[in-house]
C-alpha cells in the first residue's frame, strides 16, 4: 500500500502562464526597457540552468529568504546581460523587487486541469501528500493562493533542506516530515533527472510525468524499460 505520495510543484502542480519570458518583458517594460519575450525566455533558460543548486546548507532559517532573492536576482540579470539589454535599466534592483514579489502571487501561475481531481481522489483514498520541490520559500504563498495548500501535509523545498534534488538528503527529510519510509512513498515530477532519477536513488517509488513530451534518449530508456510508468495526466494514475 502507497502510505504517502510526493509530487514536484513547478510544472507538475502548476506552471507558467504563457512563459518566463512573457513575464520578465512584460515587467521591464515597466521599467521603460524593450525586449523580446523569446529572447529574454531563451537567455533565461541559459542562466538557470548554469545556476548553482538552489539550496544553502548550514544557514540559519531566518537568512535564506534573502539568499534566495539574490539567487533569483544573479539569475535574472545574467539573462538579461545574455539578452544584451541589462544596461538599459535605470533601477535594476527595484524592478527585480517587483518582479521577484509577482511571482510570489497567483498572477503568473496556473494549476494543471488534472491535479485537483487527482489530489481529491488521492485524499478520499486516505493517502497523505507532501511536496519536493527545489522552489524557494514563496512556494508556501503560491500553493495557499492556488488553493493547493490545504491538500499537503508537508512541504519541503531545496532552500530549507540544504539540498536540491536529485540530492538523496531532500527526499529523506521530506520521508521523515511525513513520518513514513521510502518504500511507503512514490514521488511523481516532471524532470527525469531530479525528480525520476532523485526519488529512485533515495528508495522512493517514481513517476516520470512527461508534461513536455520530452523524447527519452536510448540510455535513458534502457534505465527505465520496466520500471517507468509513463503518463500524460495524473488522473490516469491510480493507487
Amino acid at each position: 500500500m502507497t502510505k504517502a505520495i510526493f509530487l514536484d510543484a513547478a510544472g507538475t502542480l502548476f506552471d507558467v502562464r504563457g512563459s518566463v519570458g512573457a513575464a520578465y518583458a512584460k515587467t521591464a517594460k515597466n521599467f521603460g526597457v524593450e525586449v523580446e519575450s523569446e529572447q529574454i525566455h531563451t537567455a533565461f533558460m541559459q542562466s538557470f540552468t548554469s545556476a548553482p543548486p538552489m539550496a544553502f546548507p548550514g544557514v540559519e532559517i531566518a537568512k535564506i529568504p534573502d539568499l534566495e532573492f539574490e539567487w533569483w536576482q544573479a539569475v535574472s540579470a545574467k539573462a538579461f546581460r545574455l539578452a544584451g539589454v541589462f544596461n538599459q535599466f535605470s533601477d535594476y534592483s527595484a524592478f527585480f523587487a517587483e518582479l521577484y514579489a509577482h511571482f510570489a502571487t497567483a498572477e503568473p501561475w496556473f494549476v494543471y486541469p488534472d491535479v485537483v481531481p487527482a489530489l481529491n481522489k488521492w485524499q478520499q483514498q486516505g493517502i497523505e501528500l507532501g511536496v519536493i520541490s527545489n522552489f524557494d520559500t514563496r512556494l508556501y504563498s503560491v500553493l495557499k493562493a492556488l488553493n493547493l495548500a490545504e491538500y499537503f501535509t508537508s512541504v519541503t523545498i531545496s532552500t530549507e533542506a540544504g539540498a536540491a534534488k536529485p540530492d538523496s538528503q531532500i527526499f529523506e527529510i521530506a520521508l521523515q516530515k511525513q513520518g513514513c519510509t521510502a518504500g511507503d512513498a512514490v514521488h511523481i515530477g516532471d524532470s527525469f533527472k531530479a525528480d525520476y532519477w532523485g526519488a529512485k536513488a533515495a528508495g522512493l517509488k517514481a513517476i516520470w510525468l512527461n508534461r513536455q513530451q520530452e523524447e527519452l534518449a536510448a540510455e535513458k530508456l534502457a534505465f527505465i524499460q520496466g520500471k517507468l510508468e509513463q503518463c500524460t495526466e495524473l488522473n490516469f494514475l491510480v493507487f
